[in-house]
């Protein structure tokens, strides 16, 4: 097939315009216009019927996203697609046909792509999401800020902070590095002009161990990929000091009255004790105590004694 003339070649790149969408993204002007110059010629009116005809097939396409990792893919579809249709034009068929059924082909191939992940709230710089739009011709991710909500955090003096520097969002396998900062005085911040570098952190996690009064502030840790932020996270931590000695008493004691109140509360008769209970207490075998036991025995004793003797004087008296 003789080439298409210049003229005729920039006259149709103009003509096509942005309608092309996916088609336009992924064939070049030269693999189009020798589809049609198959189609129908070189020159003449079958040759602008041919592209119209084009527009009109893959027109549908025009707001299609595709994961922008299915790129390449795509590309080999389209390639191979341009083959399909030089030889359909010299097997003899319609041009109408064969790009109705070209473009409807391309359709269902496009939905059986992977999609790209959702974007994952409410922040990060999120590749695995980025989307290709055949409107234009370009890429997209979502539009999430960099820097992350401060997370707060509250660790009593003395004890251990640990920080996670973690997203909720893939993060890309190789290259990925971590770097800390703090912002010191008590600085509640996302402003980077007052934050320091941490060169004691290493990695996804960061630790402050035992936590002082000089820890209270905002830590920063920032996810980059080959040198590219991804992420900004934020910690607000709250140092409390521990309780006094004196707090640490009264807390005892209100315990205490606590647990008695109860008690009184789940006492449903009032207490009976024994005698054994009541010789339990402490302090209650003092002396006098232990002299009126011992009269109190001696007494039953010698009552026991009497009522025996009388009962016996009774028993002969009568036989």
């Amino acid at each position: 097939m003789a080439p298409l003339p210049p003229s005729v070649l920039a006259a149709l790149v103009l003509a096509a315009g942005p309608a092309w969408t996916c088609l336009l993204c992924f064939t070049t002007d030269t693999e189009r216009l020798q589809v049609c110059g198959t189609f129908a010629g070189p020159e003449g009116p079958r040759l602008q019927e041919c592209r119209k005809a084009l527009v009109a097939a893959f027109r549908g396409l025009e707001e299609a996203e595709i994961n922008y990792d299915e790129r390449s893919h795509l590309h080999d579809i389209f390639t191979e697609m341009v083959h399909s249709l030089q030889e359909k034009a010299e097997a003899n068929v319609s041009f109408e046909a064969a790009f109705t059924d070209a473009a409807e082909k391309m359709r269902e191939a496009i939905t059986q792509l992977e999609e790209a992940p959702a974007c994952v709230p409410p922040c990060g710089l999120q590749e695995s999401s980025r989307v290709f739009r055949c409107r234009g011709c370009y890429s997209t991710v979502c539009d999430l800020p960099l820097d992350c909500p401060v997370q707060d955090l509250t660790v009593a003096q003395g004890d251990q902070a640990l920080f996670s520097c973690a997203v909720n969002f893939q993060l890309p396998e190789e290259q990925i590095t971590y770097s800390w900062k703090f912002a010191e005085g008590g600085l509640r911040t996302q402003d980077q002009s007052y934050f320091r570098e941490l060169r004691g952190a290493r990695g996804n996690l960061a630790r402050i161990r035992p936590t002082q009064p000089k820890h209270l502030g905002t830590f920063s840790c920032e996810i980059k990929h080959d040198l590219r932020p991804l992420a900004r996270l934020y910690f607000f931590l709250n140092v409390t000091r521990p309780p006094s000695r004196g707090e640490i008493e009264l807390q005892v004691s209100l315990r205490e009255v606590l647990n008695w109140t109860d008690r009184e509360v789940d006492v449903a008769e009032p207490w009976r004790p024994s005698l054994g209970e009541l010789l339990a207490q402490p302090g209650a075998l003092t002396p006098t105590n232990q002299f009126l036991l011992a009269l109190t025995a001696a007494f039953l004793s010698a009552s026991l004694t009497l009522f025996g003797w009388i009962l016996f004087h009774w028993y002969f008296s009568t036989s």
